[in-house]
């Protein structure tokens, strides 16, 4: 399975960017898919996942309420909508896929993984 991510950019806190990730390869219509985020400096962290049917997410404390993930099964992709974002959401954002049927938060619980987009959120 190959990830492609995109929608990263430069934004100020208090706006909105929506990402984006596209699965090549294969369906990823029975993975779990997520997204995490790596700072400057910092390990790779936890974002948000999303179980295969869509029926089910699981987010960070830190972003619940202004970060929402979905994905679209038919376009083989999966989307994070980001909104009232803050300087502390600066990092490079990854989605990520893995098989099976429950919400998982750990790096290595992912098997195939995006290449990352950048998103600078500025004060």
């Amino acid at each position: 399975v190959q990830l492609q991510a995109s929608g990263g950019g430069l934004v100020q806190a208090g706006g909105s960017l929506r990402l984006s990730c596209a699965a090549a390869g294969r369906t990823v219509i029975t993975y779990t898919l997520g997204w995490f985020r790596q700072a400057p400096g910092k390990e790779r962290e936890f974002v948000a996942a999303i179980v295969w049917s869509g029926s089910s997410t699981y987010g960070a404390d830190s972003v619940k309420g202004r970060f929402t993930i979905s994905r679209d099964n038919a376009k083989n992709t999966v989307c994070l909508q980001m909104n009232s974002l803050k300087p502390e959401d600066t990092a490079v954002y990854y989605c990520a896929a893995r098989g099976g049927t429950s919400l998982y938060d750990q790096v290595k619980e992912y098997d195939y993984w995006g290449q990352g987009t950048l998103v600078t959120v500025s004060s």
